[in-house]
């Protein structure tokens, strides 16, 4: 069985890209990662983030953008970049609070989703905690979401956050299967949304377990959305867990 490749959510190096963009790109392609997520461009055109991240041995393996009036035009600068896999990573509690909430949520997907199978493109959705924690007629509102979404929408699932929110991230990838087309590999200690995050491999997630369940998932992506050490050695230590381990597929 071949490995899945190793990428990474620019936006666990946001403070760091905010200074020196191509410079992180640089060092992450020498760590060894294969892709990156993008999560904007920090004041480069799309034409000058392509060449930095060509130059850095990186290819885009996805990209989160935002829904609404935006994400047209988004999704052609990311398209431009040679990304067509594309992610709304975010909708807030409130869009899970009842089954009309998740209704007006899903609508909005759905359209979006509209927009980018009309560009060539494939969506995602990215989960948090809440879609898990809130439950509605015994079922999770994550659950309740994906009933009413056009089934080409792939689940993005972060492991962390579905285990924060009181789910097993192994029975979320049984659930789903194949619709788990990109993971959020994080870890730290899985008990409140406040904790900080690890690097992957020393938290309290069963990453083995869970990565071997998703086997069908086309990239793992590290997320680190916070670290009280320094997030470069976090990353790089995801990295060498992961690759080193025989779990992803890294560059070098």
């Amino acid at each position: 069985m071949s490995l899945s490749p190793i990428s990474i959510q620019l936006y666990s190096l946001r403070e760091q890209c905010a200074v020196d963009f191509p410079a992180v790109l640089q060092r992450l392609g020498s760590i060894g990662y294969v892709g990156v997520e993008l999560a904007g461009f920090n004041h480069l055109t799309p034409a000058e983030f392509g060449a930095v991240a060509t130059d850095a041995g990186l290819v885009v393996s996805s990209a989160h953008l935002a829904a609404g009036e935006t994400f047209a035009a988004t999704l052609a600068d990311v398209q431009s970049v040679g990304c067509s896999t594309v992610v709304i990573p975010f909708v807030p509690p409130a869009g899970f609070g009842d089954l009309d909430a998740i209704k007006r949520t899903a609508d909005m997907l759905n359209a979006s989703n509209d927009v980018a199978r009309s560009a060539g493109a494939v969506l995602g959705y990215h989960n948090h905690w809440w879609e898990f924690e809130q439950i509605i007629d015994g079922r999770a509102a994550f659950l309740h979401l994906f009933d009413l979404l056009a089934s080409d929408i792939f689940v993005e699932l972060d492991l962390y956050w579905a285990k924060v929110g009181g789910a097993d991230p192994i029975e979320i990838v049984r659930t789903f299967g194949d619709r788990v087309h990109l993971l959020h590999v994080k870890d730290g200690p899985a008990e409140v949304p406040e904790s900080a995050m690890v690097a992957v491999g020393s938290g309290a997630v069963d990453i083995p377990a869970v990565l071997h369940a998703a086997s069908a998932a086309a990239w793992h992506i590290v997320e680190l959305d916070r670290c009280d050490t320094d997030m470069f050695e976090a990353i790089e230590g995801s990295y060498q867990y992961l690759v080193g381990g025989g779990y992803s597929q890294g560059r070098s």
